[in-house]
């Protein structure tokens, strides 16, 4: 007898938490709770493999997308196209669910999610959370900010605006995700978190003009200083807001050197560069030195 729409949401649920190693109560379950197809629109819905996408992002094919009605199709850890033409997806669950599983929420946070799409993986977060949290999310894409809306409305704790990342200032937060690359976090950012909040940021270099390849970061507020350490390899689109093609070849270098690969900490101290600088710049700057050593340095 095939599995009722139910059992596979519990099914999906546990893939998700064994593929993404999640570790944080009541993620899992969430992928349980938040019916995916609410999401994505009517059916038929188009469905891909993540190593197609990964194909296409280095040029060598395009997505080929399976068509289906049925919405247990859904629970498995496949893309989902929100925009097939220009292979806009709606994400790889186990992806965002390792990303999301590295901002260790609790109850009551606050969070923020730059790129929110139609607010599946925002509905994630708002369901770990709670109602005693709170969850903006922004979407530069005015359509794709009104389905979201339309989508979130149930949840007191959401808010959604259509805005650019670049300007958009989120307020205090527990956490953040950033779901669009950039070369380096906005410094607003690194203000705006709370003591012990977490950023989980892609830091990439341009692919192409709106594609960028380079590593999820995890950065951690303690107290004046920034840890920072790798998640994993990523290729996603990019804030192009937030993109400054004279440092591209900074971040060229810091990801084909493997030196990004060891970063330890992001520095926003005036500082001269050394060997333990990833990419400086003036304002800011990703570090292979530990923040401690990092704020000693500063301090001497």
């Amino acid at each position: 007898m095939p599995m009722t729409l139910e059992e596979c949401r519990e099914f999906f649920a546990q893939e998700i938490r064994l593929l993404a190693g999640i570790k944080t109560p009541r993620l899992a379950e969430a992928y349980a709770r938040v019916p995916r197809e609410k999401y994505l629109g009517p059916p038929p819905w188009q469905i891909a493999s993540p190593e197609e996408r990964a194909l296409s992002l280095r040029g060598t094919s395009k997505v080929g997308y399976l068509s289906t009605e049925d919405p247990r199709d859904l629970c498995h850890n496949m893309l989902a196209a929100i925009d097939p033409a220009h292979e806009i997806n709606n994400g790889q669950p186990s992806a965002l669910g390792r990303w999301i599983d590295a901002m260790e929420l609790k109850a009551g946070d606050r969070v923020y999610h730059l790129g929110c799409g139609v607010g599946y993986y925002t509905a994630i977060m708002a369901e770990v959370v709670g109602p005693s949290g709170r969850v903006v999310g922004i979407e530069l894409q005015p359509e794709l900010a009104a389905r979201a809306k339309e989508n979130l409305a149930g949840y007191s704790q959401v808010t959604v605006h259509a805005d650019d990342g670049a300007t958009f200032d989120p307020g205090d937060c527990e956490a953040m995700l950033i779901n669009a690359g950039v070369i380096l976090p906005r410094g607003l950012w690194l203000e705006r978190l709370s003591a012990g909040g977490r950023l989980v940021v892609p830091l990439t270099m341009a692919a192409t003009p709106t594609l960028g390849q380079g590593v999820m970061a995890k950065i951690i507020r303690e107290g004046g200083k920034f840890s920072a350490q790798m998640i994993t390899v990523i290729g996603i689109f990019s804030c192009v807001s937030l993109r400054d093609p004279q440092m591209e070849p900074l971040m060229v270098k810091a990801l084909t050197t493997g030196a990004l690969l060891k970063l330890k900490s992001v520095r926003a101290d005036a500082h001269e560069p050394s060997d333990t600088c990833v990419l400086h710049t003036p304002g800011m700057c990703l570090s292979m030195a530990d923040a401690a050593a990092a704020q000693e340095a500063a301090a001497s």
